[in-house]
């Protein structure tokens, strides 16, 4: 496969996983906005550092209110990392590998693009927020749909997957990070018991909540968070089950060309390292040492890929 319609496909996947998150983390801000007064300026300074875009926020606004974060996360033409602005790139990066798609993919995704793009045409009033946030969740499904439903198990579709999971591990684990801090109320006392409405807001920013509860029942604690979205290895969104299908769809990507790459035994050493720690020894080690360095690994694999598989123009 060409090196640009891999590109493209590698960056389609990514784009479309960050608007999914992106509406994931404005919920949970919304969530405790409106549950907890107090603290809601510190959620949603927590929403911006999950999605990267803090440093860009604060040079057009000096608060937090709701309304500014919330329509500078959907559709501020400054940030390049809005939901409107990265639907838009995952729609380019779709047509650019249009001949790799299958018709019932590309439809949706550019139906997605149309419609979001009419949904966020003006400010999502905060009542409206439900409904606009459910709707960019289903476009995202539609899309991961049609890929599931109709690609072909071939390169195109590995290089699909590898996107997405690369994405999704990125973003529980920078959810993991930035939330942990924010809800310990003091560094002294990282490992202790904290209030069980506020560690559920980790499990609600990556959908686990359900999924937590049915496997550990009530107990919520920051140990047993960190293990499930981190070690789980039936989760979707953790770590260790994102890492499992990005091994699994490299190796295929290797077999087809008869090859060991570099990211296969990058991303194996990532599985055999970072992810085969029990989580005592996570927490002794450190919660967010080993978050950045996990972030750090996996921002490294995603070069290799780009390095190993000629990626022409970097496009993210």
């Amino acid at each position: 496969m060409l090196g640009k319609t891999a590109a493209s496909l590698f960056w389609m996947s990514r784009y479309l996983e960050r608007v999914e998150n992106s509406a994931r983390f404005i919920e949970a801000g919304f969530r405790i906005a409106l549950t907890r007064s107090v603290s809601a300026s510190a959620e949603w300074s927590s929403v911006l550092k999950s999605s990267g875009v803090i440093a860009a926020y604060r040079k057009k606004h000096n608060d937090y209110e709701s309304s500014k974060v919330i329509d500078f996360l959907l559709r501020d033409r400054d940030n390049s990392s809005s939901v409107l602005a990265l639907m838009k790139k995952a729609r380019d990066s779709a047509r650019t590998a249009r001949t790799a798609l299958t018709r019932e993919v590309w439809e949706a995704t550019n139906e997605s693009w149309i419609t979001l793009n009419a949904a966020l045409a003006k400010p999502v009033k905060e009542q409206d927020l439900p409904d606009t946030l459910g709707l960019i969740r289903q476009q995202s499904a539609l899309v991961r749909g049609a890929t599931l439903g109709t690609m072909l198990r071939n390169d195109g579709f590995n290089f699909l997957r590898l996107g997405s999971f690369l994405e999704r591990a990125d973003s529980t684990a920078r959810i993991l990070d930035v939330k942990y801090y924010l809800l310990l109320p003091s560094v002294a006392l990282i490992g202790s018991s904290v209030d069980n409405v506020q560690w559920e807001t980790i499990l609600r920013s990556v959908s686990a909540h359900r999924s937590y509860r049915w496997l550990n029942g009530p107990d919520i604690s920051a140990l047993g968070v960190a293990d499930y979205l981190i070690l789980h290895k039936q989760m979707p969104r953790s770590l260790t089950f994102c890492y499992s299908k990005i091994s699994d769809n490299l190796n295929y990507i290797d077999q087809n060309y008869g090859r060991e790459s570099r990211s296969g035994t990058l991303a194996n050493e990532i599985c055999n390292d970072l992810l085969s720690r029990p989580i005592e020894a996570i927490f002794e080690y450190g919660l967010h040492q080993y978050i950045s360095d996990f972030i750090k690994a996996n921002n490294g694999l995603a070069a290799q890929i780009e390095s190993d598989f000629n990626f022409q123009d970097r496009i993210g």
